[in-house]
């Protein structure tokens, strides 16, 4: 587990990478999803301590587009929720009405319960440029604090894919759920789903990500997702 110097200032998130439940088909995942998110704003004790949701559906499994190699295809959402502090990250899961509210839909409409695939990061920064419409996700393992100032200054250096827009880095904090060993999560932020399509090209992602951030990270057992973001709040 990779452990990494927090800020009494530090923007934290918590982060999942979904797989629908398998009784949706993959066009009503985004409607299933948005609804459940509703649910949220019943569950007044933590009305507070979320800052901000960020649905970011994947374009795979909206349909669209065919030519994206190397692209995860096992997943169908992340969600990018901006919390008020890091106590947000135990507290919520013990929260009567989120018990009582969420828990009870989450089977409707994921593979498990939210808990089992939830990451807690810490957020830092690299391109402070307002969020677009469609954002790249890579979750990546095999990064510590000796490749993590590398992988960053990678992540400017080589940000033709997104130039001028937001770029953030995410670092993993505390236990993950099994399955889920990322260290640091990725953001490469796009105006829209077609300067995405555009930037991207018909290349393998994963060949391109080899070039940009391949020696600070294991790509073989990262992945990589192509979104674009259905739902959000405030």
């Amino acid at each position: 587990m990779t452990n990494f110097t927090s800020s009494e200032k530090a923007s934290w998130k918590m982060i999942y990478l979904a797989k629908r439940n398998p009784q949706l088909a993959p066009h009503e995942f985004e409607q299933a999803w948005r609804e459940h998110s509703a649910l949220g704003r019943q569950c007044r004790n933590v009305q507070d301590k979320v800052l901000g949701v960020t649905q970011c559906t994947s374009l795979l499994s909206m349909g669209t587009p065919k030519h994206l190699n190397g692209i995860y295809a096992q997943a169908d959402g992340v969600n990018l929720l901006q919390i008020r502090d890091l106590q947000v990250a135990s507290d919520i899961w013990n929260d009567p009405e989120t018990q009582a509210i969420m828990k009870p839909d989450e089977l409707r409409v994921f593979d498990r319960y939210v808990r089992d695939f939830t990451l807690v990061a810490q957020e830092d920064v690299v391109v402070n440029a307002p969020a677009g419409k469609a954002v790249l996700i890579g979750f990546l393992t095999a990064v510590d604090q000796q490749s993590e100032a590398a992988l960053r200054q990678a992540m400017l250096t080589s940000s033709n894919w997104n130039a001028g827009q937001r770029l953030v880095l995410n670092r993993v904090q505390t236990e993950r759920p099994a399955g889920y060993n990322y260290d640091a999560i990725v953001e490469w932020w796009f105006e829209d789903t077609p300067q995405l399509l555009e930037r991207l090209g018909d290349i393998d992602v994963s060949a391109q990500l080899q070039t940009k951030i391949g020696p600070w990270c294991d790509l073989k057992t990262s992945v990589v997702m192509a979104t674009q973001v259905t739902h959000r709040r405030p």
